[in-house]
């Protein structure tokens, strides 16, 4: 967690994203990168280098640096290693052209959520992050005076293909001390008994051992909301999981329980690309 980028749009939500940064960046001494995206009249890049030219980039442009500089003057922020650019393109694919550039380990955001059609036919910002998104991404919805994790809920199917994903889950794990509570989710419609579960669950942990662990199988009506309660009951500090970063026509159809966890949880989550 060396380099942490956290887009803002200067909103009180953004602001608590900016707070856990900056407590995770003194913890570990990182390095914070605010980005900020504005929709100018250019062919996208970087909005300080590219818009000297246009007047009303330039007024959109100065708008954002005092903004930025408002942020700035914060006292979470002091003695913190801060860097901040503006981009002018809102295709979210920016988020992820901006890790590669600045080889970022994790993208802190904030989010209001979403239901509904609007969750239907939009998502939130955060679930179009978590979809492109290539390295974790911790999402906060809440304001956090001090951020600490000691309960932290990993939820998977346990097959091969999210052993990446639990890997980096242990690490962060590691890094905040943390209890890691393995779940898996029994459905009416994918049902498995207690001991298949957990006998899938040790074969799948044994080469990556932590502690300290616990393996969980919870019954509920759907997966997303066996987390929820789940992650509910323990009163969990943090809710992980893989995705798959579905794009296009297969995630109209197909969905994806992270991001309906981002857009549902009322705590924070962290997504793990597979």
């Amino acid at each position: 967690m060396k380099k942490i980028l956290v887009p803002t749009d200067f909103s009180d939500q953004a602001e608590h994203a900016l707070k856990v940064a900056a407590e995770i960046a003194r913890n570990h001494n990182s390095e914070i990168y605010l980005l900020h995206m504005l929709e100018l009249p250019l062919q996208g890049g970087d909005a300080y280098a590219s818009g000297g030219d246009l007047p009303e980039a330039m007024f959109f442009i100065k708008m954002a640096q005092q903004q930025f500089e408002n942020v700035m003057s914060q006292d979470y922020l002091k003695g913190l290693d801060v860097f901040q650019t503006v981009k002018s393109d809102l295709s979210f694919s920016e988020i992820k052209d901006t890790c590669n550039e600045l080889n970022i380990d994790m993208i802190v955001m904030g989010s209001h959520g979403v239901s509904g059609l609007r969750e239907v036919f939009i998502g939130s910002n955060a679930e179009k992050v978590v979809r492109s998104s290539k390295v974790p991404v911790l999402v906060i919805k809440n304001n956090h005076e001090n951020f600490f994790i000691d309960n932290f809920v990993f939820a998977s199917d346990f097959k091969n293909d999210s052993k990446e994903t639990y890997k980096q889950a242990i690490k962060f794990a590691k890094a905040f001390e943390a209890t890691i509570h393995l779940l898996m989710v029994n459905t009416p419609n994918n049902f498995t008994t207690t001991s298949e579960a957990k006998s899938r669950i040790n074969e799948f942990t044994k080469d990556d051992v932590y502690f300290p662990i616990s393996i969980n199988i919870y019954n509920d009506e759907s997966v997303e909301q066996g987390i929820l309660n789940f992650s509910k009951e323990i009163d969990a500090d943090l809710i992980g999981i893989s995705t798959h970063g579905r794009q296009g026509i297969a995630h109209f159809f197909n969905g994806s329980i992270s991001e309906d966890i981002v857009n549902h949880a009322n705590r924070p989550v962290i997504t793990f690309k597979i």
